[in-house]
């Protein structure tokens, strides 16, 4: 493997650790602070730490192309996805709705075949289809076992993947400090929106101060981590690491919050990581992979 590959792949498996490290501080902070609260805050902290970022290259916080339609879209499905992800991991197991949140290059891929014309060989398409199937078996709709906070992991699946499609069509201008800095302000938005709906009483401790710091720290360093991935290496060596996430996931919701995955969960999980891997490992459809998971 060459030097770029090699320091792309280990950049991914740092960006996925800090994702997953920041969905177990916002998790646990939320046991005291209520969620619209912590996402409010956590959005406001890695806003200023963008913002100082910005400053430090000399870069305009107000950037003419960001004012475009694909930017738009892109808030919008920002706003999407990190609010119903954040629903999803206060509900349910964070390893299941970590799991589910790896069809996300599926849903790019098919979105991109929809609205972007990108053709799809019979091989893609029959792999996006079992990647929804191991969905559907950790969610498993109907009586029993359906948790129905699935749905919100399902539902920020569907934001992040119209994220990422924005994204490729936002101007290559963008720096990727205006992204992240405007991708916190939307975070700022959600947190927003989702306090009017809680209880406004509540008492904030060190602890929980802490978790949200944390959040905000590990939250900087997997975006930053991100983006030198995706710049270093080929993409269809680095992009497949995104799916140590999972396991870290697991990992981290087996010891923290003592998760269980069941046979089926964990049988779901590999459907999805097989069959996200086999089209990120492919060249052809490698430039529609774009953008965080």
């Amino acid at each position: 493997m060459s030097g770029a590959n090699m320091k792309g792949c280990l950049f991914m498996l740092l960006a996925m650790a800090a994702f997953s490290l920041e969905d177990m501080f916002i998790k646990s902070a939320v046991e005291v602070v209520p969620l619209g609260y912590a996402v409010l805050a956590f959005g406001i902290g890695g806003a200023l730490v963008f913002l100082g970022l910005m400053k430090s290259r000399g870069e305009s916080t107000v950037p003419p192309d960001i004012l475009s339609k694909a930017m738009l879209v892109r808030v919008i499905c920002e706003i999407v996805g990190r609010s119903f992800f954040a629903l999803a991991i206060i509900l349910m197991p964070l390893s299941s709705a970590s799991a589910i949140l790896q069809a996300t290059p599926l849903v790019v891929v098919l979105g991109a075949a929809i609205y972007m014309n990108e053709k799809i060989s019979a091989a893609h398409w029959i792999a996006i289809f079992a990647g929804f199937v191991g969905v559907l078996m950790i969610v498993r709709p109907g009586p029993g076992d359906f948790n129905p906070a699935s749905l919100f992991a399902v539902a920020s699946t569907l934001g992040f993947a119209g994220r990422d499609l924005a994204t490729r069509a936002a101007s290559p201008r963008l720096s990727n400090f205006q992204l992240g800095f405007y991708g916190f302000l939307v975070l700022i938005a959600s947190g927003g929106c989702l306090s009017l709906f809680e209880d406004n009483a509540f008492a904030i401790d060190a602890d929980s101060a802490l978790k949200i710091a944390g959040a905000i720290l590990f939250g900087v360093i997997a975006y930053n981590a991100l983006t030198i991935a995706m710049r270093s290496g080929a993409v269809s060596v680095v992009a497949p690491f995104r799916y140590s996430r999972v396991i870290f996931a697991l990992i981290l919701g087996v010891v923290i919050f003592d998760e269980q995955p069941d046979l089926m969960t964990l049988s779901g999980t590999l459907v999805i990581v097989v069959s996200g891997t086999y089209i990120l490992y492919s060249r052809r459809l490698k430039r529609v992979i774009v953008g965080r998971s």
